[in-house]
């Protein structure tokens, strides 16, 4: 049954028909309530008489609502409607890539664009656990933006009658038949053994070399002959048909296609490393001549040295450091954390020598400890437990580290043993030391810098604020050669008057301070005469002149992955030597996902969704809000996740959303939108059947929650410390409360839970009536946050600073509550002040946005990054 144009499925209305597949027919619509074209798959009416395809159809579902990336077509609605199952996915003008090959094919540049983007699309998919398993040209779409991976339906290996590819007529959303195709399928799908990731990357292989020459490396006029050629036949080098093809790039096609899956590479992410390099090379301009083979002694050595980096992790950073600067290429390679752990976020810093590596890791249980290790052997070293330590930094001979833990500025030797205290330190943002023992450091949210000495004793301040009393904060300090002057971050400068922010150059005597640049604000570092920091996610360098402390030349980009920004503390994921090496971490490697835990602590389940924060659960328990990065690219959407249904839809377009609450009566979802330094506070329909209504503007507002009396509160950060502010829809102002952030309204509304902190003392959950007044009661007693209470109201949970999940009763007839005591250990992704990372169902479970279990997520090193920029 073909759908006529202006038939209605639930809220999408059909205009015109794609195309049809083994599967069923792909459709043109019009999402009626975001006013958006989407493309919508129909399971064939006769479908419904065969289990197989609704299977593959929910497994479809299933495998896309998991995979959010830029390469991967984008899955927003599932639904069935007077028998027909359908699928909505996002829709994509373009072409396929099969397609586009029966023109010829591709030119070497469009080549490895494409198979680069393929590869970080395949890479995403395997990382979260999905085998495409019918990899081809025909699931592959062209589109402005890119390539985009289509259709992972296929959930098991079934009999075909043809070896030839369903052909489409138009744009497609998703393509073809899912139960695969025998020229791509690997010798063990073909025999139906395991497959397993290195079977999609024997795909690729095929994938590559059909784009590469236009053929088909296993072609055959029956299923039978196909299947022969797949488990006997040797494919000729593409270079023997096209000469600009270099001999390396034969050499990878031909480890992918190898019949024994331990003999292929092991991972779709090296092969985009191998590409990656091997397209850096080329674009040098001797392209017609094969890399391996044009290359002189030393490029030789320099890829002997990235295969051992690569496959050992073995760190030679330093010793590649040292090579000349004639070398023509940057080195780079991956290191892993100990086994077990994670790389916090933005906690890597390489030291001044380039020989080693301070981070803090994450253990199993959530745990937090600062390590080193060298970059010249595979072993890394404990040197301290902390309470949530951050942005460690190094003194200017590499032999100690400064952090922040506990409250306080600290420093350890590289060589272990006990760390010592400097000075109170509570929301530590940045420190530098330089070679006379002064060590520059911001001690808080908001404030100047202040200076203290290696020994210790009373920080003072080294930097003025713009505007006495203002919400600015001067974070990130970096030492420049003379040991006198430092570059730092200014932000946080008033809304209304925001012209401060920027990166300015300081001095320890006190003078004025002098604008560098007001393009970019957070952590900047400076090597080989050239500022780095992270502007949209891109890791760039430009010159910089000590003498003038001015920006010089055109600012290029350091590496070709997206550095992740934390936009609340201004930090950027990166750390850089004076002795040429950069260490930084990928958007696409970091990972985290929402997962349900008992009562006990014991992992349930979990919510197939991409970069989470802040889950809130509805009212009657069928759904959760949540923001999500879903192209991790650092734009944030607010999504909704059916649990019934396993369908997760985003419902906000504007690409900063965040903090999304539910209505008492769960008909509505409010949410910050952080669009510009004015930040607007909205709410929209949580079933979708109306577009966004704006609350309320305001300077900084976070933190949302929404009591059963109907009052909002947020955590307004317009003076640096937080406040506790409040208003009810169809106000236009908010009414201050007192300092405090993550406020939480008990179920019936007469009571408020928060954390309170400030400069002095770590933050705490507390709990005071509301509106007031009456006596605040302190609930955590070694430091938590995010509070929040059960469906009675008779308790209330806490994040401890060690990660730990927290309860104490609370009982509001005698104003007192019990002991805090710890229900489990948690890895949730941070403890305090980064939104609110977990929530509590009515019946008692919890849903943690966790770090990964037994993920290890790498820190990329960029050896000679400057080589090709002095040429």
């Amino acid at each position: 049954m073909v759908l006529k144009a202006g038939t209605k499925l639930g809220p999408y209305e059909i205009q015109s028909r794609l195309g049809a597949g083994g599967m069923g027919e792909v459709y043109r619509a019009r999402d009626t309530r975001l006013q958006r074209s989407v493309a919508i798959k129909v399971l064939k009416v006769e479908g419904h008489e065969n289990a197989n395809l609704q299977k593959r159809m929910q497994a479809e579902a299933r495998a896309i609502s998991a995979l959010q990336h830029p390469n991967i077509c984008t899955l927003y609605d599932v639904g069935q409607q007077d028998g027909l199952d359908y699928l909505v996915m996002e829709c994509l003008d373009g072409e396929t890539l099969a397609q586009r090959l029966a023109r010829g094919p591709l030119p070497l540049p469009e080549f490895f664009k494409y198979a680069i983007e393929i590869c970080e699309g395949l890479a995403k998919a395997h990382s979260g656990g999905v085998i495409h398993r019918d990899l081809k040209p025909a699931n592959i779409m062209l589109t402005a933006i890119g390539a985009k991976i289509m259709d992972f339906g296929l959930a098991k290996l079934t009999p075909i009658s043809s070896p030839e590819d369903l052909t489409f007529s138009g744009p497609l959303t998703a393509a073809g038949d899912i139960a695969g195709t025998l020229n791509y399928m690997s010798p063990e799908q073909v025999e139906g053994g395991v497959v397993t990731e290195c079977s999609d990357i024997f795909a690729l292989g095929a994938l590559f070399y059909e784009m590469a020459t236009a053929q088909r490396p296993f072609a055959g006029e029956t299923a039978a002959s196909v299947i022969a050629a797949v488990l006997s036949r040797d494919v000729p080098p593409i270079s023997t048909m096209r000469a600009e093809f270099p001999s390396a790039l034969d050499r990878l096609v031909q480890i992918c296609l190898n019949k024994k899956p331990e003999d292929r590479w092991r991972s779709v992410h090296d092969i985009k490393l191998q590409l990656t390099e091997l397209k850096a090379q080329l674009s040098s301009g001797a392209q017609g001549t094969p890399a391996i083979q044009r290359a002189n002694s030393r490029e030789k050595i320099a890829w002997v040295l990235i295969a051992l980096l690569v496959l050992l992790t073995a760190g030679l950073v330093a010793m590649l450091s040292r090579r000349p600067v004639s070398a023509v290429h940057p080195i780079r390679a991956s290191i892993l954390p100990p086994p077990n752990w994670s790389f916090l976020q933005s906690s890597a810093s390489i030291s001044p020598d380039g020989a080693r590596l301070a981070f803090v890791g994450v253990g199993p249980n959530g745990e937090t400890v600062l390590w080193v290790r060298s970059m010249t052997s595979g072993g890394a070293q404990q040197l301290a437990p902390a309470d949530f330590a951050s942005v460690p930094f190094w003194s200017p001979d590499s032999t100690r580290i400064g952090f922040f833990a506990d409250s306080k500025l600290k420093i350890i030797d590289a060589a272990g043993g006990s760390p010592q205290a400097l000075c109170e330190a509570p929301f530590g943002r940045g420190g530098a030391w330089n070679r006379d023992g002064t060590i520059v450091f911001a001690p808080s949210l908001y404030g100047p810098l202040l200076r203290v000495s290696e020994k210790g004793g009373a920080p003072v301040p080294v930097t003025k604020l713009s505007r006495e009393g203002s919400p600015q904060g001067n974070r990130w300090p970096f030492f420049l050669p003379d040991s006198k002057h430092f570059l730092y971050s200014v932000d946080w400068t008033p809304p209304e008057d925001p012209s401060g922010d920027g990166i300015y150059v300081g001095s320890l005597d006190g003078g004025a301070p002098k604008l560098v640049t007001s393009d970019f604000t957070g952590n900047v570092a400076l090597a080989e005469g050239r500022l780095l920091f992270v502007r949209d996610l891109s890791l760039m360098s430009q010159p910089f002149d000590l003498n003038s402390f001015q920006l010089t030349g055109t600012a290029q980009p350091v590496s070709d992955q997206q550095v992740p920004t934390y936009e609340p503390m201004s930090l950027s994921a990166f750390s850089v030597s004076q002795s040429g090496a950069v260490v930084y971490q990928s958007v696409m490697d970091l990972n985290s996902q929402l997962d349900w835990f008992d009562p006990a602590g014991r992992q349930t389940g979990f919510l197939a969704v991409v970069s989470p924060s802040d889950p809130r659960i509805s009212p009657d328990g069928r759904q959760v809000a949540f923001a999500s990065d879903e192209g991790l690219n650092g734009k944030t959407y607010i999504h909704l996740y059916d649990l019934a249904r396993n369908v997760n839809t985003r419902i906000t377009e504007g690409g900063n959303e965040v903090s999304p609450v539910w209505s008492p009566d769960g008909k509505k979802i409010a949410y910050v939108s952080k669009q510009s330094k004015s930040y607007e506070i909205y709410q929209v329909p949580s079933d979708g059947s109306g577009p966004p209504e704006l609350l309320l503007k305001g300077p900084r507002m976070d933190h949302l929650d929404w009591s059963s009396t109907g009052q909002i509160v947020c955590s307004d950060f317009a003076r640096g410390r937080p406040l506790l502010a409040v208003f009810s829809p169809g106000q236009n102002s908010l009414r201050e409360m007192h300092f405090g952030a993550e406020g939480r309204f008990s179920p019936d509304g007469h009571w408020i839970a928060y954390t309170l902190g400030g400069p002095s003392f770590r933050p705490e959950v507390v709990v005071e009536p509301f509106p007031g007044p009456g006596a605040r009661i302190q609930i955590s007693r070694d430091g938590g946050a995010q509070a929040t209470w059960t469906a009675d109201g008779k308790r209330i949970y806490f994040v401890a600073p060690d990660k730990k999940m927290m309860v104490a009763d609370f009982d509001p007839r005698t104003l007192s509550a019990s002991a805090p005591r710890v229900l489990f250990q948690t890895r949730i992704v941070a403890p305090k002040f980064i939104l609110r990372q977990y929530d509590v169902a009515r019946d008692g479970r919890f849903l943690i946005n966790s770090l990964a279990p037994g993920s290890a997520p790498p820190v990329t090193v960029i050896s000679d990054w400057t080589a090709d920029k002095k040429q």
